[in-house]
Formats: structure tokens, C-alpha cells, sequence
């Protein structure tokens, strides 16, 4: 069947908005598993922790050899053997009898997770030539979409009885990421272009990213934006069940409402990024959401509306991220994608660690002096630093200002 140019872009669209809505899916599902995680393997935030450390490892894996991949056997293959691999992990997490187990099927669905992000990436990095930053935004609203629906379809599904008995995480997730076989269809029928290299691909290359200072500040910006978006995706349910005693319904919620206004900005405010500037728009976008944070963590049990509000200040740093890169390396997006994105791997990974150690200090030099004893002092100290981290990308706002005059560009 031979496609005209236009359809063949209207499916190649249907592609980049199902695979990110499936994306937002897959990933933040997990919210509302953890704590029946957590008691069914019984442990502690330094596992949980190291789990989620591993997650963003997998990722990383993926986003360094994705574009590699790519450019060897075809992009629309390399989508293909993405949502496949979402999907039979979805089988890998059911089947899960041990802590061993359990974090490797978690690799694996990262692993997926790490190839599609890099390929929805770089599809509309190729398609989306006009109105960058408004295009880049709504491909994200679909993350942002299935981000919303996730945590209340994850415990809606988990509550479900059959046979007498709640279907809990382990159907849920194989429910959810049998999902990712459905885009597996347009992809096969869509045509694909091979632009990295018409465009000069070798007019940029990892050498000289590591020598741009303007690229090492993006990457520092881009994983900060992104531990504020999937670190709160992760510890916001623990944070309300286990500092306030909500349930996990309850605590789901807010996710869900978190993710809600993230939808949302992502929706109406692309256009305000191609309108004031990029980097501008991270600065306000980020300055918003940090505000946000303050002060939900002041109200404390009160502040979870301001908490989930922060998410329309989050929500755009990514997508925004993108387009600037699509916009600043023209000539080679897919390896400055990669450069990027890999390296935002290796902070999420030190980051993911980090915050469960911290915790689990925390909270055992509370116990050891009998400081703030029953308050979980950890938990409340790690999600402060957790919803308060696009504070640094706003300083890194300012740092590629200055870098931009310099260099008499704006974007």
C-alpha cells in the first residue's frame, strides 16, 4: 500500500501520540504499586531506592544504544522491538517470585522504556519541522495524559476482585503493558525517513557535545526537570501514605491530579514556548513549579492541591528541552538527543540512589536519637528535596542566558 505524503504523516503522528500516551502509562503506574510492592517483598526505601536506581539504569542503557540501533537496522524497527519488549516484560512482572526477580523485570520494562523514548524522539525531531516547541509540547501532553490516568486505573485495576480474590500489581502490570502491542500496527504500515543522515548527522558529534559547555548545562537542567517529574511520579503516594496516613486511593489521587495540571500545561502552553523563547519559558515554567513545592511542603497534610498544581510548572521542561535541542543542533538531533538523554540517565541514577539512602539515614539517625520519632522525618526531608529540585533549573536557566548572549543567539 503506497501512502501519500500527508497520510503517511497523520499516521507517523499516531505513532509519536500513542506511543508517549502508553509511555505516561507504563511509567507511572508504579505509583500506587509500590507500597504493595514494598510490603509483599517486604523492603525497606534503601531497596526501593536501589530499584528505582536501576530502573533509570536501564534507561540509560537503552538511550545510549537506541540511536545507534537506529541508524543501523531502521527506525521503524527499532519502535517495533520497543513496544514489544514494554510488553513481554508486562508478562516478566507478573511471573515475579523474588527481590532479584522483581528488579529485573523492572530493568527490562525500563529497557523498553529507555529505546521508545529515544525513538518517539527522534520521529518528531523529523516530522515536526514547523512550530517546534507547540508540536513537541502536545506530542508530551499524551505522556502527560496517560501520567493522569495511570495511577487511578493502577489501583482501580489492583482492587478488582477475581476468584475471590484483588488482581493486585502483578496483573495489573500485565494488563497495562499488553497496551503497548497496539501501536505496533501503525507503525508497521507508516513509511519512515532516514534524515539524520540526509541532514549531515556528522556535523555534530559526541566530541564536540563534550565540549560545549551550552550542552552539559541543558543536560544538567533536563535531569532535574525530569527527577522533579518521575521522583514525584514515584514517592508522592509513599509520602502521603506514610507521613499523613492517607490511603492509597486517596494518595493516588493527587498523583492523578499532579499529573492532571501536568497534562494541561502541556496542552496550552507550547505555544507560549515558541512565542516568548525556550529557554525564557523554562525559566518561568520552572520558577512556578518551584514556588509550588515551597509552599505545598510548608501547609504539610494541607499543601497536597499546591503539591499537584507544581506539576504544570513540570510538565514543560522536558518537551521544551527537545526542542531546543531540535533547534540548536539542526544538524544532528539524534545524537544530541542521545548525548543528552543519556547522560540525564546517568543523574536520574545517582539521584534515585541517592534520595532512598537519604531517607533510610534520615530517618534511622531519628530513631537512634529519638528525634521527631513516628513522623517519618526522612520521608518528609527526601519529597521536600524531590518537589523542590526545579529550583536548580532555574539557576540553570540563567547560566544558558548568559552562555546564549555571549554567543549573540537566542533560541
Amino acid at each position: 500500500m503506497k501512502l501519500s505524503l500527508k497520510k503517511n504523516y497523520y499516521i507517523l503522528v499516531i505513532v509519536v501520540f500513542a506511543g508517549f500516551l502508553l509511555f505516561g502509562i507504563s511509567e507511572n503506574v508504579r505509583g500506587p504499586a509500590i507500597p504493595q510492592i514494598q510490603s509483599d517483598f517486604q523492603i525497606g526505601e534503601a531497596q526501593l531506592g536501589l530499584l528505582l536506581a536501576l530502573n533509570s539504569l536501564g534507561f540509560l542503557l537503552a538511550c545510549m544504544y537506541t540511536s545507534i540501533l537506529a541508524n543501523k537496522i531502521g527506525i521503524k524497527a527499532t519502535t517495533i522491538i520497543a513496544f514489544i519488549a514494554m510488553a513481554l516484560s508486562g508478562v516478566c512482572l507478573f511471573a515475579s517470585t523474588s527481590f532479584p526477580y522483581l528488579t529485573a523485570s523492572f530493568f527490562f520494562l525500563y529497557v523498553g522504556n529507555g529505546m521508545l523514548e529515544i525513538a518517539l524522539a527522534i520521529i518528531a525531531a523529523q516530522i515536526f519541522k514547523n512550530h517546534t516547541g507547540t508540536m513537541m509540547n502536545l506530542s508530551h501532553f499524551f505522556y502527560g495524559l496517560g501520567s493522569t490516568v495511570a495511577p487511578i486505573m493502577a489501583a482501580s485495576l489492583m482492587g478488582w476482585e477475581f476468584g475471590g480474590e484483588e488482581l493486585g500489581w502483578r496483573f495489573m502490570y500485565m494488563i497495562v503493558l499488553s497496551l503497548t502491542i497496539l501501536p505496533i500496527i501503525p507503525t508497521l504500515i507508516a513509511r519512515f525517513s532516514n534524515e539524520e543522515e540526509e541532514d549531515g548527522e556528522e556535523n555534530i558529534s559526541i566530541k564536540k557535545l563534550m565540549k560545549d559547555r551550552i550542552a552539559w548545562t541543558i543536560v544538567i537542567l533536563l535531569t532535574f526537570g525530569v527527577t522533579a517529574e518521575l521522583a514525584t511520579a514515584s514517592w508522592l503516594v509513599n509520602y502521603y501514605v506514610h507521613v499523613f496516613q492517607w490511603t492509597i486511593e486517596d494518595a493516588s489521587k493527587i498523583l492523578s491530579l499532579f499529573f492532571f495540571f501536568f497534562m494541561l500545561a502541556r496542552l496550552f502552553l507550547g505555544p507560549v514556548t515558541d512565542k516568548i523563547g525556550y529557554i525564557h519559558s523554562i525559566l518561568l515554567f520552572s520558577l512556578f513549579s518551584s514556588v509550588c513545592g515551597i509552599i505545598g511542603i510548608a501547609l504539610g497534610n494541607d499543601g497536597a492541591i499546591v503539591i499537584a498544581l507544581a506539576g504544570a510548572g513540570i510538565a514543560p521542561i522536558y518537551p521544551t528541552v527537545m526542542a531546543l535541542l531540535a533547534k540548536r543542533y539542526a544538524k544532528g538531533t539524534g545524537t544530541a538527543i542521545t548525548f543528552t538523554v543519556s547522560l540525564m540517565g546517568i543523574g536520574s541514577v545517582v539521584i534515585n540512589l541517592f534520595i532512598g539512602f537519604f531517607i533510610e539515614a534520615i530517618n534511622a539517625l531519628s530513631d537512634r536519637y529519638e528525634l521527631l520519632m513516628g513522623g517519618n522525618i526522612g520521608m518528609q526531608v527526601g519529597f521536600a528535596f524531590i518537589i523542590t529540585t526545579p529550583v536548580a533549573c532555574v539557576i540553570c536557566c540563567f547560566i544558558l542566558l548568559k552562555l546564549f548572549k555571549k554567543e549573540g543567539k537566542f533560541v
